[in-house]
């Protein structure tokens, strides 16, 4: 998995697999190289050779409306896909064939009380989730092979296009709050106390950012009326107060609970992928990516809505070991594990979380690896 994040120290050599905030955002996928939008050759065109813009002088002249456009994909146009290529902020991962397929479904074991009480918790929710959204997915009968979608669907053993996205912009839509949520306290602790983070503000950032690119992904296959944005409000608005107040009690209790719900999330996705491989979800097919999937994580030009799934359940993916992770290691006093680099999907995808020794462990491979540093 190749990532695109801001520069910490330009690395001149890494094995395979190594992933570092690298200086030139570069990220790589499929053979292809892709780097930061101000080294492309579309903003070195865009740019050459034009004065700087100032309040006197425009370079074109733009329509009366375009400051005000409401758009879901960027605020400024690419050539042909209304995208802005490559210009993403902060971290996200472009991943190998291999390491999408390389997702298990896993569950961190609850052992602690605040560990049961969060696993509790994120059930109970699902459990409420599943009944507003209509999702059911009762065991298939032996011979549903020999039916039809249409009565599959009938017999409430598989959802519809539009059962799978009420189902996952509402769960996006909540599950981009906790890494928000988290940044913010840490980072208002940071300027009461006077002193630096350890790295964490910029993982929860990029959690953050990376749910909120997968609402902004969803958005383009439907428009939602007035009731399900309501809801969205109401649901909004409950869970970060009460998320907001629970981190200021117990952060690690906060980031398993997190764990957990991307659990939830891996298995939900997980099942669609299933359903769309089945021939289950026949609509989303051959349904061409939205374009600012392709552009965010670097697909294929044709790629399709099952290559969306795969690549939104591998960040899930990802989540549910930063968090577990997270939920292990004394906020107070230990440092992000991940601020210089994460493991591959290889390892986020097929172990719950680091223990704090694996953690100490991986934070020393990683001086070692990026400095040279040694014990």
């Amino acid at each position: 998995m190749s990532l695109i994040r801001p520069a910490f120290a330009i690395v001149p050599s890494l094995h395979a697999g190594v992933l570092v905030r690298c200086g030139a955002f570069a990220a790589t996928r499929a053979g292809r190289s892709y780097a930061s939008l101000a080294a492309s050759p579309r903003r070195a065109d865009q740019h050459k050779g034009k004065p700087a813009l100032d309040a006197t002088h425009t370079a074109h002249k733009a329509p009366p409306h375009a400051i005000t456009t409401t758009d879901a994909v960027s605020t400024l146009p690419g050539k042909t896909t209304g995208t802005v290529d490559g210009d993403w902020v902060l971290f996200h991962p472009v991943y190998t064939e291999e390491e999408l397929k390389s997702v298990e479904v896993l569950h961190h074991k609850a052992t602690k009380f605040s560990d049961k009480l969060a696993y509790g918790l994120v059930k109970f929710c699902r459990l409420g989730f599943d009944i507003i959204s209509g999702y059911k997915h009762k065991p298939m009968p032996e011979h549903y092979k020999s039916m039809s979608v249409q009565d599959l669907r009938k017999g409430g053993y598989i959802l519809t296009p539009d059962g799978w996205l009420n189902r996952i912009l509402f769960l996006e839509s909540i599950a981009g709050v906790p890494g928000m949520v988290a940044a913010t306290v840490r980072h208002l602790h940071s300027l009461r106390l006077l002193r630096r983070d350890s790295g964490w503000i910029h993982t929860l950032l990029e959690e953050a950012e990376n749910e909120r690119m997968h609402l902004m992904t969803f958005m383009q296959l439907r428009k939602h009326g007035i009731f399900f944005r309501g809801l969205l409000l109401g649901a909004q608005g409950v869970f970060y107060n009460m998320f907001f107040l629970c981190y200021l009690v117990s952060p690690s209790a906060c980031h398993r609970f997190v764990g957990y719900l991307e659990e939830e999330a891996v298995i939900t996705y997980s099942r669609c992928i299933k359903d769309m491989e089945d021939g289950l979800v026949p609509e989303w097919t051959k349904r061409p990516a939205p374009p600012i999937s392709i552009d965010y994580w670097r697909l294929a030009p044709d790629a399709t809505m099952l290559d969306v799934i795969y690549a939104v359940r591998a960040d899930e993916s990802t989540h549910r070991f930063v968090n577990h992770s997270f939920g292990n290691l004394q906020n107070k006093i230990d440092v992000n594990p991940f601020a210089l680099r994460e493991p591959d999907m290889t390892v986020k995808g097929t172990k719950a979380g680091f223990d704090r020794e694996e953690a100490a462990e991986f934070v020393q491979e990683s001086r070692e690896k990026l400095y040279g540093q040694r014990k």
